[in-house]
C-alpha cells in the first residue's frame, strides 16, 4: 500500500492576488446596514514596513454571539450578514472590513473575530483574534488573561472609523498568533 504524504506548504504567490478576491469580499454586511462597524488596520512585516500583498480573512459570530447558518457565503445578497470576509491589503498595507461587532460566544468569553493572515514569506497562514477595546469583559476573558502583557496585541482600538487592528508579523509588539496544533504530517 502506498503511503500518502502531505505536500509541502507554499508561500503566497501571484495566485492569491487575482484568484481569491471576489465582489464584496470585505463586506460581511453591506455598508448601509444598521449596526455596521469598520474593522481596519495595517499589516506590518518584521522591519515595521507595511505589507502590500497580504490577504486577511475574518470569521465571526453575529451581533448576538451566534454562529452564522450560511457561514462563508461567496454570494453576497446585499442584506444578510455572512460571518466571513476576505480582504487584500492595498499598496500601503491597509485592509478594511464592514461587519458587525460580534456578541460573546460564551458566558466568560469577550467578543472577538477570528483573523487569518496570508502573506508572502509565510509557509503557513497565521491565526489570531481581534478583541474590541470597549468591552469590559476583556478583563475576565480566559484566553486574553493567559497572554499577560501580550494581550494588548489582540485588542482593536476604538477610532473615528470604527476599530483599528494592526497586525505585526514579527518584531516589537508582534501580534500573538495561535497554534491550533496543525503540524505537518510526515
Amino acid at each position: 500500500m502506498t503511503e500518502l504524504k502531505q505536500t509541502p506548504s507554499q508561500t503566497v504567490g501571484p495566485f492569491f492576488g487575482y484568484a481569491l478576491p471576489f465582489d464584496g469580499d470585505n463586506e460581511l454586511l453591506p455598508p448601509h446596514a444598521p449596526g455596521t462597524v469598520q474593522l481596519h488596520g495595517i499589516v506590518y512585516d518584521g522591519a515595521g514596513v507595511p505589507v502590500p500583498d497580504a490577504i486577511i480573512e475574518l470569521w465571526q459570530a453575529d451581533a448576538a454571539g451566534a454562529p452564522v447558518a450560511k457561514r462563508g457565503s461567496l454570494h453576497r445578497d446585499g442584506y444578510a450578514f455572512t460571518g466571513f470576509g476576505r480582504c487584500s491589503t492595498n499598496g500601503w498595507g491597509e485592509y478594511s472590513f464592514t461587519t458587525v461587532k460580534p456578541g460573546a460566544m460564551g458566558p466568560v468569553s469577550a467578543p472577538y473575530v477570528l483573523v487569518t493572515v496570508f502573506a508572502r514569506g509565510l509557509l503557513h497562514h497565521l491565526f489570531t483574534r481581534a478583541y474590541f477595546a470597549d468591552e469590559a469583559t476583556n478583563e475576565t476573558d480566559p484566553f486574553l488573561a493567559s497572554l499577560g502583557d501580550r494581550a494588548s496585541t489582540l485588542v482593536a482600538a476604538v477610532d473615528p472609523d470604527g476599530y483599528r487592528f494592526d497586525i505585526r508579523l514579527q518584531g516589537d509588539d508582534e501580534t500573538v498568533f495561535i497554534d491550533f496544533g496543525m503540524d505537518a504530517v510526515g
